[in-house]
């Protein structure tokens, strides 16, 4: 047992149960972001809060540029605005805190919507079985967020000699593209920078320092209807969009091995796209007029959003230039929803030896790794703050039915991160 768990194990565990009992799909942080903002200011955190609007996300290359497709769904039908989903954070002092650095501590409040006949338990009421916990948000990421508050609060108590401040971060809306977070990079919420943070998504209690982007695209063939006895008078889209999806996996692989990183070699796919939806035709006895698809197309870190959407809409050109239909009928091929720019961090940057520094002193592999999906880490690393991700939970839970976080790992990020704050702050 570690001195973090004889401090703050119990008081830990009933503080995960209490976020995990917090229903925050659907843009309502907000009645768990008063709870967690009371539990700061009861331990001693300095408090603060912010929101943003759509007007100003618009201008961030991560969202749309028309405000009314950035505005969460839930507020047309008299849910909360965006101004009115605050993120918050507590920030606690060492020393003499001007001489010494600031650490981010960073974790988001939403969750993602619940199909709960697939569940066994009710999502939010918070089940153990053994040192298992089951609840929707125990592994992305309410267990890794919760962590980062006592990791601060025993550093606190026990951080006799540095200098510097620790701020632990509760945002809204990652799921919805990082929300909270790009709002603290665009316009940063407290009078001081920030040195570095630590993002403490679910990465098996492995270090991540670089993380995928995505491109989101939306495909739109045009065919001719035709009554099913007499087909060949039509124009289906299915043969086109099957042109058009090989193509695309042609590019997959070719960028798969084109596109190397040391941090990528593992994945059997580095880049991937996913062609996620397809709408075609109106009637099973009519031709297929129209089909409407949705994909998303992995970006490798190094590389931008851009560079990747001109590579695929070149090689879209390539399939329509090659098809007498295509070139009198050409498809549309736009963006839609939020882009994901990749983000990396030097391994030599100093919150990613002190964490690596204090993995190694709990026995944990410290090898760094990248992970091919995104994170608000992103956000930090555009603002010029290095960023590393570490948690507890495995990626293969979260957004799954009955996510289910092992308690100990939890207990060690906390030890972790504990440590890896005080050598940062040293």
């Amino acid at each position: 047992m570690t001195d973090f768990d004889t401090a703050h194990g119990d008081e830990l565990r009933a503080f995960v149960e209490r976020l995990c009992s917090f229903d925050t799909t659907g843009g309502d942080e907000g009645p768990a972001q008063e709870w967690f903002a009371e539990r700061l200011s009861e331990m001693g955190f300095e408090t603060y809060e912010w929101t943003t609007h759509a007007e100003e996300l618009s201008e961030h290359p991560s969202f749309p540029d028309d405000p009314a497709d950035i505005e969460h769904t839930e507020a047309s039908a008299g849910g909360p605005t965006l101004a009115e989903r605050p993120s918050v954070a507590g920030v606690l002092e060492f020393g003499d805190p001007d001489d010494g650095p600031t650490l981010v501590l960073n974790g988001h409040m939403d969750v993602v919507p619940v199909a709960r006949e697939s569940w066994d338990t009710d999502p939010f009421e918070p089940t153990w079985d053994g040192d298992d916990l089951t609840a929707r948000g125990a592994v992305d990421m309410k267990s890794g967020l919760a962590s980062c508050v006592f990791a601060a609060k025993h550093l606190h108590e026990n951080g006799e000699g540095l200098n510097g401040r620790l701020v632990v971060e509760s945002v809204v809306g990652e799921e919805e593209g990082g929300i909270g977070a790009a709002a603290a990079a665009l316009s940063n919420p407290y009078p001081f920078e920030r040195d570095a943070a630590i993002v403490a998504e679910p990465t098996d209690l492995t270090p991540v320092v670089a993380v995928e982007g995505t491109v989101m695209k939306r495909l739109h063939i045009t065919g001719r209807s035709a009554h099913a006895a007499t087909r060949w008078r039509g124009e289906s889209v299915l043969p086109h969009f099957e042109a058009i999806r090989r193509a695309f996996y042609e590019l997959e692989a070719e960028r798969n091995e084109s596109v190397t990183h040391p941090l990528y070699d593992e994945f059997p796919v580095s880049w991937p796209i996913v062609i996620g939806t397809v709408e075609a035709g109106t009637w099973s006895s009519s031709v297929p007029a129209t089909l409407t698809a949705e994909m998303r197309l992995g970006v490798a870190p190094g590389e931008t959003v851009d560079e990747v959407e001109a590579m695929y809409e070149e090689r879209l050109a390539e399939v329509v230039e090659g098809n007498e239909w295509l070139r009198e009928h050409p498809p549309t091929f736009e963006r839609f929803s939020i882009q994901f720019e990749a983000a990396e961090t030097d391994a030599d940057e100093p919150v990613v030896g002190a964490l690596q520094s204090a993995m190694g002193a709990n026995g944990l592999d410290t090898t760094l790794r990248g992970e091919t999906y995104g994170a608000d880490s992103r956000h930090y690393v555009a603002a010029g703050i290095p960023t590393a991700v570490f948690g507890p939970g495995m990626i293969e839970q979260a957004h799954f039915p009955n996510e289910t976080v092992q308690w100990p790992d939890v207990l060690t990020a906390g030890t972790v991160i504990t440590e890896a704050a005080r050598t940062f702050l040293d």
